[in-house]
């Protein structure tokens, strides 16, 4: 069965780079879902889950924004601006900075420009917040929100 080169790359560090059977990621058009010999495709990610597949082990992670490009040659390529396996989350953290970005939106109404700043900032702690959660709930109850059994 064909897999996916899958590469995922911060600023900082190659996050994941494996052979996998899909993709999910968010996207500006909503979320796709890459599997082998899928069309050639660039697109914008938006804060979200993306989710890695390869065989029963699936691989939750949070990005905050960036680019996917799939090649037709099964390559697919994320270039985030930031992203964190669900395990490297630390939930305190990304509660404390939601807290600190609702804060910044109720005060920051007549800026525009901070305004969405802290919109952006409020997005990407939901996305490491909803990433954690979902990963740390499928450990307790082992099912997945995929329905798949987790060994």
């Amino acid at each position: 069965m064909a897999q996916l080169h899958f590469e995922i790359t911060t600023p900082e560090r190659t996050v994941y780079k494996e052979e996998v059977d899909q993709v999910t990621v968010p996207t500006s058009m909503g979320e796709i879902t890459i599997l082998p010999n899928h069309i050639s495709l660039v697109s914008q990610l938006v804060p979200g889950a993306l989710v890695v597949k390869r065989g029963n082990d699936i691989t939750h992670m949070a990005v905050s924004g960036g680019f996917i490009e799939v090649r037709k040659n099964n390559e697919v390529v994320v270039l985030a601006d930031s992203a964190e396996k669900a395990e490297e989350i630390d939930i305190k953290r990304a509660e404390e900075a939601r807290a600190r970005a609702r804060q910044l939106m109720n005060g920051k109404r007549r800026d525009e420009e901070a305004f969405a700043d802290a919109v952006a900032e409020l997005e990407k702690s939901m996305a490491r917040l909803k990433v954690a959660k979902r990963a740390r709930h499928r450990g307790h109850h082992g099912v997945g929100s995929e329905g798949i059994l987790q060994e």
